[in-house]
């Protein structure tokens, strides 16, 4: 599932991304209201997490000026603003969702999974590429193409961490430094081998070769 996440204390948004991309969500941080709005335009999302007091555009006159331009995303508020004229006018600017701070991750996990149920929202456990391709997280799989390939172990690590940094170029070093402790690091060789496995899977056209710099997963 797709997620953008907008909140600017810098620890706060470092918590909550990382506790969304353990649940296997995809996640983009936004620490700026116009910014995150302005993404929104040339990206679909499926949830929007907005905090409410934020630099350029507060979560919501944001989601306010969503619904104005008919664009319709399920939206979990998180904010300190605690009041119920605030939580009025919350709901009233769209929200789906009104979380109060401090909040426990397991509350927000609940939330999203509530909203997921409530609008129908495919499963965390799976990603779509395009409308060819599709990764289960649960199964280590890919099917493609009407083919289903597992993953051997180290096959899961690289790809996943393609998905994790999709459309940004990743070198063989960065790939085994935070996959693998030093070690264990597999060969340059060997992952470069694997890549080409994983190639043969999705589509050459898949993941990218960029001279001199790495590689780079194209969805």
């Amino acid at each position: 599932m797709e997620v953008l996440l907008l909140e600017d204390d810098p620890l706060l948004n470092e918590i909550i991304e990382e506790f969304l991309l353990s649940k296997n969500y995809q996640v983009e941080s936004f620490f700026d209201g116009e910014e995150a709005f302005d993404r929104i335009y040339e990206k679909k999302f499926e949830l929007l997490i907005l905090d409410v007091n934020v630099p350029s555009m507060d979560g919501f006159r944001l989601s306010k000026s969503l619904k104005e331009s008919f664009i319709d995303i399920p939206t979990i508020f998180i904010t300190s603003r605690h009041t119920s004229i605030d939580m009025q006018i919350g709901f009233k600017s769209g929200a789906d969702d009104y979380i109060k701070k401090p909040f426990e991750l397991s509350e927000l996990s609940l939330r999203i999974e509530n909203i997921k149920r409530l609008k129908k929202i495919e499963s965390a456990h799976k990603v779509s590429l395009n409308d060819n391709i599709t990764y289960d997280y649960s199964s280590k799989t890919i099917e493609a193409f009407e083919n289903k390939y597992l993953l051997s172990k180290t096959e899961v690590k690289i790809f996943e961490y393609f998905l994790k940094n999709r459309n940004k170029v990743l070198s063989i070093d960065e790939i085994c430094i935070n996959n693998w402790i030093y070690d264990e690091m597999p060969l340059p060789t060997t992952i470069r081998t694997y890549i080409k496995n994983l190639r043969k899977m999705l589509g050459k056209e898949m993941i990218t070769t960029i001279k001199g710099i790495g590689y780079k997963l194209n969805y």
